[in-house]
């Protein structure tokens, strides 16, 4: 799945459940980020690592994709279960399908 800032949160869940199965909570700062603001938007500073296109795969760790994502965006996000619970950080995104 690719991503890139110029995408809204909105478009980024929908995107990621389709992908993935599962929900991911996206926040801005504190609070939940509005779905209609982009995921440049929204970022915490600037990013550690700058890139145009970001990319999560099946295989990449809850845990990993989280942290890659901050250091892609500067944006926290929170992978869940299918539950609607906090996703385990050792677990694999496709396993959570």
């Amino acid at each position: 799945m690719k991503v890139n800032g110029r995408i809204t949160v909105a478009k980024f869940k929908e995107m990621f459940k389709d992908e993935f199965g599962v929900g991911v909570r996206v926040y801005h700062k504190i609070n939940f980020a509005k779905d209609s603001a982009t995921l440049a938007s929204i970022r915490d500073g600037e990013p550690a690592k700058k890139s145009d296109d970001f990319e999560l795969h099946g295989n990449t760790r809850v845990g990993n994709a989280e942290k890659a994502f901050m250091e892609a965006f500067a944006v926290k996000i929170q992978i869940e279960n299918k539950k609607g619970e906090l996703a385990d950080d050792k677990a694999t995104l496709a396993s959570l399908k």
